[in-house]
């Protein structure tokens, strides 16, 4: 019999490993069992290399509750421990056996799980004592049995025990109760040890028998040890890759395609990563990609251990280079996970653009479901961005792909302004923004459809990206605004007419929540509707941006500005004009003649003085004049605000370009309605 004290520095070790070498209290199952695997894998290699010489047998590894007894026990039968064993790799914490075991057996031991020797100690976290009962495989070797408290005091005694291996027994604390109940073993076995590369049993398998579970003779293994992702390629159809999917994620749809990732340099790397239909909008859901390390659960938070975009995927990674530490923090400050990270990125738009360049008519089809994808990695990840542009696809209002490339080539020769920008028209909406779109079509002008949650930080990136390039959507100006091939054609009008022909428009504008109209005249072509709403391209685009850009919210709190465009050059504006002037011109004359006169006066008055020269009289007179223009000017707004009223052309015009742009709605739209029937 032997006593001693484990090999530690602190006394407070255990209060240490309790609660915080793992986030979860329920890892410690993950661990013990990994242990038992690493033990039966190390017994397989020294078969395998002439150093063990005895029967290998049945190397599972078995689960088992005795909740009389409240104990959990772990057993295997692999390599097992002699006493020096014990002392060297269990009293002395965090002295890893497979790191020795590794260098000692370079060749073909990815399977070792355990890197770091602290994993046992997960026991302390639920049991208030933990035995280990061992025999080692080697010849004359005898039985040990280890016991400690959770103190650093531990007892260690020779055993009987007949079978080679290790038995873990676990005296559950009250305060862990849960972990002796077998629907909770059951669900965790299943989170982190379904994959495991040896045979887990656990119980019985049941059946339902006179309306009760009851167990059956058959061993309850709770493992698949052959993955899809550990095996070969080439050894796969797409049936075994759809199956495996829906063994991961049961009652989705079927994914779109998969990558099967199988590197060994410079590091080793396996999994299977699948595309899953996405709505159009952004649903970033965790835990979709699981994080394995030689077939050992690690976490499925995956949060910023793979480029944000990834999550939108689904699948497996698995390296032995992942630390198996659950702790996220943890992997998102490794080396290797980050260098991992990269290459997936990598092998994932490279499989994108195998696919693209291989199969063009199957990737199109799938391009409205993975397009939200491949935006938002272009958006998050510039080396995902650049490599690309090669696959990423636009879309056009008739449903045509065309690479980037392909679209620029296609639209510069008719879609380039006067300053040598190739201008990209795309609409949001197909049917309420159809006539902007027709208006395009029928100049000769391609439109992009541009419908994404993301496309209006796309369009944005894209400017960056495509040299000499400006994205407007189609309804962000006139046509000829839009492409503007030559200097703008300037309204003839004097100043006094437009500002009365603006006041005419201006005063019939409607009055909706949080909206607001700005008229405007244009010299537009004869046969541009009388007139066009347009709404700012960049107001418009930034507000959009707001309601995903935390720290833009001042854009988004701003009304929605619409500019009225009146075109002084339509037939039926030219009517309205006329009328106006036929009806009430002479008495806006000379609410002008008065504003006119009155302002010569001031400037007469004032010459060439400051106010603080002027003479008070001359003030006062100054003063007076002011007044009187100012209400010259309110009177002939008032006049022309009352006209406009009686004139049914104004509001009919302007309706009529609400209703395109889906803005007249309730007591509007049955006024307009109404109108309309007056009118014919």
């Amino acid at each position: 019999m032997a006593k001693g004290k484990i090999g530690v520095t602190t006394d407070n070790i255990f209060p240490v490993i309790k609660k915080f070498l793992y986030s979860d209290h329920e890892i410690f199952l993950r661990e013990l069992v990994s242990n038992a695997v690493d033990a039966t894998q190390k017994l397989r290699t020294l078969a395998s290399h002439g150093d063990f010489s005895g029967e290998v047998n049945d190397l599972t590894v078995k689960i088992s509750i005795d909740k009389d007894n409240k104990t959990l026990t772990v057993s295997d039968s692999g390599i097992g421990m002699t006493e020096e064993d014990v002392d060297k790799y269990i009293n002395q914490i965090a002295f890893s056996g497979a790191e020795e075991f590794l260098a000692k057996y370079k060749e073909g031991n990815n399977a070792i799980i355990g890197h770091f020797g602290l994993g046992f100690y997960s026991a302390f976290m639920v049991a208030d004592k933990v035995e280990i009962r061992t025999l080692s495989y080697k010849e004359g070797a005898k039985g040990v049995c280890w016991t400690c408290d959770g103190s650093p005091e531990f007892e260690m005694t020779e055993t009987d025990k007949a079978e080679r291996g290790t038995d873990i027994v676990l005296h559950i604390s009250d305060d862990a109760k849960e972990f002796l109940e077998e629907d909770k073993i059951s669900a965790l076995l299943k989170k982190y040890c379904r994959f495991l590369p040896v045979k887990v049993i656990f119980g019985k398998k049941k059946e339902w028998k006179d309306g009760k579970q009851v167990d059956t003779d058959a061993d309850n293994i709770i493992n698949d040890n052959d993955p899809a992702w550990m095996k070969s390629p080439s050894s796969l159809k797409d049936e075994d890759y759809l199956k495996f999917y829906h063994e991961l994620y049961p009652a989705q749809d079927d994914p779109l395609f998969w990558i099967h990732l199988n590197v060994d340099y410079p590091f080793n790397l396996t999994g299977i990563l699948y595309f899953p239909k996405i709505k159009n909008n952004l649903e970033i859901t965790k835990n979709r990609i699981q994080l394995y390390c030689n077939q050992v659960f690690v976490t499925d938070s995956v949060e910023g251990v793979v480029p944000d975009f990834m999550m939108l995927l689904q699948g497996v990674i698995d390296s032995p280079d992942i630390p198996l530490n659950v702790s996220r923090s943890y992997l998102q400050s490794d080396a290797s996970v980050k260098k991992i990270s990269g290459y997936i990125t990598k092998k994932v738009a490279s499989r994108l653009e195998e696919i693209f360049k291989n199969s063009r008519e199957d990737y199109e089809s799938k391009w409205d479901d993975i397009k939200i994808f491949i935006v938002y990695g272009m958006l998050t990840d510039e080396k995902f961005c650049d490599s690309a542009l090669k696959f990423a696809l636009f879309t056009d209002t008739e449903k045509k792909h065309f690479t980037f490339e392909d679209y620029r080539k296609l639209i510069e020769s008719s879609q380039t302004d006067k300053d040598g920008n190739v201008v990209y028209l795309y609409a949001q909406d197909v049917i309420n923004q159809y006539s902007y779109i027709k208006a395009a079509n029928d100049k000769g002008y391609s439109v992009l459809l541009m419908d994404g949650q993301l496309d209006s930080h796309f369009v944005g990136l894209l400017e960056q990206k495509i040299e000499k390039s400006r994205f407007l959507r189609v309804d962000s100006d006139t046509i000829d605004n839009l492409i503007r091939k030559e200097d703008k054609a300037a309204v003839d009008l004097s100043a006094e007419k437009r500002e009365a022909y603006t006041t005419l428009f201006s005063s019939s504008l409607p009055k909706i929540d949080k909206t607001e109209f700005y008229a405007q005249l244009e010299a537009l072509s004869e046969s541009e509707p009388p007139v066009v709403i347009t709404q700012n391209e960049f107001m418009r685009r930034m507000k959009e941006m707001s309601a995903l850009q935390p720290g833009m919210n001042f854009y988004g709190d701003m009304p929605d500005s619409y500019n009225l465009v009146v075109n002084v050059n339509n037939p039926i504006i030219k009517r309205v004009f006329e009328a106006c002037d036929k009806t009430i011109g002479q008495k806006v004359a000379e609410f002008d003649k008065t504003i006119s006169n009155n302002d010569a006066a001031i400037k007469k008055l004032r010459g060439d003085k400051k106010d603080d020269d002027l003479d008070q009289s001359v003030k006062d007179e100054i003063k007076t004049l002011e007044d009187a223009m100012r209400q010259a000017r309110t009177d002939k707004e008032a006049a022309l605000a009352e006209y406009a009223k009686t004139e049914p052309l104004i509001g009919q015009v302007i309706d009529l370009a609400l209703l395109s742009n889906g803005l007249l709605k309730g007591e509007s739209l049955t006024a307009f309605i109404d109108r309309s029937i007056s009118l014919l």
